[in-house]
């Protein structure tokens, strides 16, 4: 039941902030930027150097079964390649798995430990693959390659594909994506390029309540 609560979860968020950074203490402070922003999914890419340690900390305070806002979150890791990185995630405190290609060893393991897991497609071929192997969400990447006319197109022969787009949505097109049935968007470098630029995190809980707002204003 909590892999459906979770999946639940994350949809109903439905931004979730792709962390990229030199070190685990900076992909955490950005975390906790974009939580207080309003984003209350969080993956964690496993390019980050010992991104294992940002992770088992942000699990540590943040949980998905928490009722204070301020300490919930759901907690996830991405630039998953196979199983084994999967599994040391989960058992650092994942909630959920990312990859950006799909891996159905990847799969498989996630599915044995009732983890969400959501693989990187390109193709209607790997969608359904996807979904003969048990996937819920698929990540549709990268998304700056596709306009989002495409989730129309797909769910023509896939209407039961849930789709998150990641990788070229801003907050320019956010609504778009939403409005042509993305279960939920994931949002990368355009969340933190400018608070990394100027040298102040406080500018990713800025940028993170603007794309809730967009978020929300494109639900209604």
């Amino acid at each position: 039941m909590k892999k459906i609560k979770l999946i639940q979860q994350i949809t109903q968020e439905g931004v979730v902030a792709v962390l990229r950074g030199e070190t685990p203490d900076e992909v955490f402070e950005m975390a906790e930027q974009a939580i207080a922003g309003g984003i209350k999914v969080i993956e964690v890419t496993m390019t980050v150097p010992f991104a294992l340690q940002a992770i088992e900390k942000l699990a540590k305070k943040y949980s998905s079964t928490a009722q204070d806002p301020a300490k919930y979150a759901i907690i996830g890791v991405g630039t998953v390649l196979d199983p084994e990185t999967a599994r040391i995630a989960i058992l650092s405190g994942s909630e959920f798995v990312v990859g950006p290609a799909l891996n159905p060893a990847t799969v498989t393991l996630c599915n044995r430990y009732r983890v969400p897991i959501m693989p990187g497609v390109m193709t209607i071929q790997e969608i359904q693959q996807a979904l003969e192997l048990g996937v819920d969400i698929v990540k549709l990447f990268p998304g700056n390659l596709y306009s989002p006319s495409t989730i129309k197109a797909i769910k023509g022969p896939l209407p039961q594909a849930n789709i998150m787009p990641t990788g070229g949505v801003s907050l320019s097109n956010l609504a778009e994506w939403v409005k042509a049935g993305a279960v939920a968007v994931g949002i990368g470098s355009d969340l933190t390029a400018d608070a990394l630029k100027a040298g102040d995190y406080s500018l990713v809980a800025q940028k993170a309540a603007q794309y809730i707002e967009a978020y929300q204003d494109a639900k209604k």
